[in-house]
């Protein structure tokens, strides 16, 4: 008690203001070693969504190697449809009118499709352009009534968790107005299913990955065309990211590993007592910039 009561005031100020920067410092480190290990919380997020073009192969795997085209592919001589002015504006205004008719339909009747229809438009989809030309996509038909089913239960299991769960209040407020939920009938009555799935690699000849360019890009471009072709068949979907039910569905379809679903889309002609949500489009000046 003696030697702290000879202390000057000045002197133990000092003391103080030495204790504090140093537990200043101590806990700074603390919260950047905390920040560190913590991962922004996104409980919404679905893992089959994300794109693996950045990520590297295995070292064994990503040498310069064949990855499946020839060393020289041969070139063609091209000459592309050449329409005037006045057909070109037609043609493109009658096929804007045709997608401008395309809605997001949530009841499908069950009258059968052809089924010459539903290879038709995959072929159509499958001219989309790829990384590469590595066309990374998988387009899986289930028409079987039990398949269908199957696959119902398992994404209104997990859509029920994503609405109550792991979606936040926001985003299920922003669906409320459109009446939608984690029920799907659809996914039972629609006479055919369509599951894309993106080929995040391939395989070579020898077995080792084959890179697939920008999976995630190429296929989505490849939904985009398949919608255009649906609606063109006079068919009718509603785009469907069934968050969570990849790796089931998956397992499910007997799918490789290498196969990540990214698209649902039931597929049919609209109910007889159908509606839809009285939605518009924004006005071209909304969309299009003109430098």
């Amino acid at each position: 008690m003696a030697f702290f009561s000879s202390l000057t005031p000045v002197f133990i100020a000092i003391i103080c203001v030495l204790i504090g920067v140093i537990m200043k410092k101590t806990n700074g480190e603390k919260e950047k070693r905390d920040t560190k290990s913590k991962h922004p919380s996104h409980p919404w997020v679905d893992e089959d969504l994300k794109d693996g073009t950045d990520h590297p192969l295995e070292e064994e795997e990503g040498d310069e190697e064949w990855q499946g085209l020839e060393e020289n592919v041969a070139h063609v001589p091209f000459t592309g449809e050449r329409y005037s002015e006045a057909e070109m504006i037609k043609r493109s205004q009658t096929f804007y009118e045709l997608l401008n008719k395309r809605r997001s339909v949530r009841f499908l009747s069950d009258e059968p499709v052809p089924r010459e229809v539903i290879d038709n438009v995959i072929r159509t989809a499958g001219t989309s352009p790829s990384g590469a030309h590595t066309e990374p996509w998988t387009f899986v038909v289930v028409q079987d009534p039990d398949l269908k089913h199957k696959i119902r239960e398992i994404v209104e299991e997990e859509e029920e968790i994503n609405y109550k769960k792991r979606m936040g209040d926001r985003w299920v407020n922003d669906l409320k107005r459109l009446r939608t939920n984690w029920i799907k009938e659809y996914l039972d009555t629609a006479p055919y299913l369509i599951l894309i799935f993106k080929q995040v690699y391939g395989r070579l000849p020898n077995g080792k990955k084959k890179t697939h360019y920008y999976n995630e890009i190429s296929v989505s471009i490849a939904c985009g065309i398949l919608l255009a072709a649906l609606q063109n068949a006079g068919l009718y979907t509603v785009t469907s990211t069934p968050l969570n039910c990849g790796p089931q569905l998956r397992v499910l379809l007997q799918r490789p590993a290498n196969e990540k679903l990214l698209l649902l889309l039931p597929v049919g002609y609209p109910k007889k007592d159908a509606t839809v949500p009285a939605l518009t489009r924004k006005p071209l000046e909304d969309i299009m910039v003109v430098m």
